[in-house]
């Protein structure tokens, strides 16, 4: 619904960078959505989109079987400091299924929050990589155990999606992304901005909550878009 009523205002998005939509009447909107946080390192200048196109050219958009499923699983274990299976899923409902087969309630895992749990004991997790892409894309991360064993019957429970290389490949790269982006921003980042946001949206780290009742912030949106 909000994207028409951008276009009925600016007309459609030319160009997306950073936190900025760019219309083709040539307004830029601060995004602050981000793809539901899929885009929350930036839209356009990631380099996960590098990596995606250079597996693209070599045609691996297939089925089969590539390096880069592993690449994934590396990086997921890295992001949770532990060893790990990887399932994919497009669908939030499965996701959340399979890992509450494994884990009863399984944790999602969100950058600069949940301070103090530790990733790493888990037994199953949930990842939406932060790949500016438009499609919902959902990991759980399942610890591997000594016992093979466990691990077999925990990966039995699971049915999960195949996904092309050159989609693994990106979300692979969006993660190392992120694992460096946790280590260079902070605080500092986001306070500067509370004197334009605070009067409408309480902030914790980059995330905000709207003051607004939820009843109105329909209502409230459109007035934003109206003032550009």
């Amino acid at each position: 619904v909000f994207a028409s009523e951008i276009s009925k205002r600016f007309g459609n998005v030319k160009r997306a960078r950073g936190c900025f939509l760019y219309t083709e009447k040539g307004v830029r909107l601060t995004d602050l959505f981000q793809e539901g946080g899929r885009a929350i390192l930036g839209w356009g200048g990631n380099s996960a989109f590098t990596v995606l196109k250079n597996v693209l050219s070599r045609g691996l958009t297939g089925s089969f079987p590539t390096v880069f499923d592993l690449q994934l699983k590396k990086a997921v274990s890295e992001l949770l400091d532990s060893r790990r299976s990887v399932s994919v899923f497009f669908d939030r409902e499965k996701a959340v299924s399979a890992a509450e087969k494994i884990a009863g309630k399984p944790l999602w895992w969100k950058p600069w929050i949940q301070d103090g749990i530790a990733w790493n004991s888990e037994a199953a997790v949930l990842i939406e990589p932060p790949l500016a892409w438009a499609q919902n894309l959902y990991i759980l991360a399942t610890l591997l155990p000594d016992d093979c064993k466990t691990s077999a019957e925990n990966e039995s429970l699971v049915q999960s999606c195949m996904i092309p290389a050159v989609l693994a490949s990106a979300a692979a790269r969006s993660i190392y992304n992120m694992i460096a982006a946790l280590q260079e921003r902070g605080e500092k980042d986001w306070y500067i901005f509370d004197p334009e946001i605070k009067k409408y949206w309480t902030r914790s780290g980059p995330y905000l909550y709207p003051k607004v009742p939820v009843k109105v912030y329909d209502r409230f949106v459109l007035h934003c878009l109206d003032c550009a």
